[in-house]
């Protein structure tokens, strides 16, 4: 009679381990994916822990009958199997929480952040917010970018906020229209852009006002004057003014600089660039580019062939040769209808070119052949940037050809 009640009991008590079991995965999965062990986790695991413990007690002597059987043996395989898969699913929703890792495998990186974005975001050490004052369903294309920026650095946050549900928060950024778009950081603010359905959030608008954000002043580029160099306005071929509108994107501000009447270069200078002299510098404007480069500094030179610039001592303090050859590439031919466009796919390793990679850049209007020769003076040392392909030759152009 005894066995017989036993055999009854186990008939039901034999489900119960499962609910009990269910009910401590369920406690555990719950507290990985909420990232915090809060009451309900924790209730669920001591009620299940109290389940199984019971089931234990009670079905002692029914446990040592039934594990004999052969399809006791099954069902515990059966068991162990699901327990184990359990626990693989909840740590990999534990995993995917807790370390968010993206992979783009499209072609141009479409979902990838730039190099220079990546580093503004990673200096950010004091928390700054975006906030986009915008009414209705937030745009997914503007979220996704936000959100890349979020997971880089915990410091970033945003916010969509409705100026009319909100008109309060609305009037203390002095917002004026629907869809404008403010970054915050303490007591500082910075006005990003205004969005619509035509022009939305842009990575290189928000990378551009987290630098403005977070700098005493804007960096300075100055363009050399005074020997027919690029201007710094109007347009066609002797104008920069491409370049400059680009830099005032990217939150630099570009000036001339004429050396005969300053004849030191300035203090706050970031970059000095001489782009396309057609006459020589005077010698004490060379002097006074070497005393600029004796401190932190940054020059860019853009010099045409067949020009005397002289610039060739200071050049060769670093190690740079130029000649009177013009590069010819075949490639350049097969490319671009002409031979005196240069195409480069190798590049130096140097900080400005480290990015690159095996990415195409293209040099126009007859570039200049230059060697660099290696020298044993200490402290100054030039780095190559750029090599041609195996199949580009120098070639020497007449004065009067075109």
């Amino acid at each position: 009679m005894s066995m017989k009640l036993v055999a009854t009991h186990w008939k039901y008590l034999k489900y119960l381990i499962w609910f009990g079991l269910a009910l401590i995965v369920a406690g555990i999965t719950a507290g990985w994916v909420a990232g915090s062990w809060g009451i309900a986790p924790i209730a669920l695991m001591i009620a299940g822990g109290v389940i199984v413990l019971a089931w234990l007690a009670m079905s002692g002597q029914a446990i040592g009958s039934f594990l004999g059987q052969r399809s006791t043996q099954a069902g515990t395989n059966a068991v162990i199997a699901t327990i184990a898969m359990l626990v693989i699913l909840g740590l990999v929703n534990f995993l995917g929480v807790r370390y968010d890792k993206r992979v783009d495998f499209t072609e141009n990186q479409l979902f990838t952040l730039s190099p220079q974005s990546i580093e503004v975001v990673d200096r950010l050490e004091q928390p700054v917010k975006l906030w986009i004052f915008e009414a209705g369903t937030p745009n997914t294309q503007d979220r996704e970018l936000l959100e890349n920026f979020r997971r880089q650095n915990d410091q970033f946050s945003y916010e969509y906020v409705d100026p009319q549900a909100q008109p309060g928060l609305a009037q203390r950024f002095g917002v004026q229209s629907f869809g404008e778009v403010y970054l915050e950081s303490g007591d500082r603010r910075e006005f990003v852009a205004t969005i619509n359905p035509q022009q939305r959030l842009s990575e290189r608008n928000l990378t551009t006002a987290l630098v403005q954000l977070n700098s005493d002043r804007q960096p300075k580029v100055y363009f050399l004057q005074g020997h027919g160099e690029k201007t710094l306005d109007g347009s066609g071929n002797e104008s920069a003014s491409q370049a400059i509108a680009q830099l005032g994107e990217e939150s630099f501000v570009a000036e001339p600089l004429n050396l005969a009447t300053s004849p030191k270069v300035p203090d706050d200078t970031n970059v000095l660039v001489i782009a396309g002299p057609k006459r020589e510098l005077l010698p004490a404007e060379v002097s006074a580019l070497q005393d600029y480069l004796k401190r932190k500094s940054g020059l860019m030179l853009m010099l045409d062939p067949l020009t005397e610039t002289g610039l060739n001592d200071l050049l060769a303090n670093w190690g740079v040769e130029l000649s009177n050859l013009i590069v010819l590439d075949p490639n350049g031919a097969a490319a671009a209808g002409s031979p005196t466009v240069a195409i480069v796919t190798q590049y130096g390793d140097h900080p400005i070119t480290r990015e690159f990679g095996n990415g195409i850049s293209l040099f126009f209007e007859c570039p200049t052949a230059a060697n660099h020769r290696h020298r044993k003076r200490i402290g100054n040392a030039a780095a190559v940037h750029k090599r041609t392909n195996a199949g580009a030759s120098g070639g020497r152009r007449r004065p009067d050809s075109v």
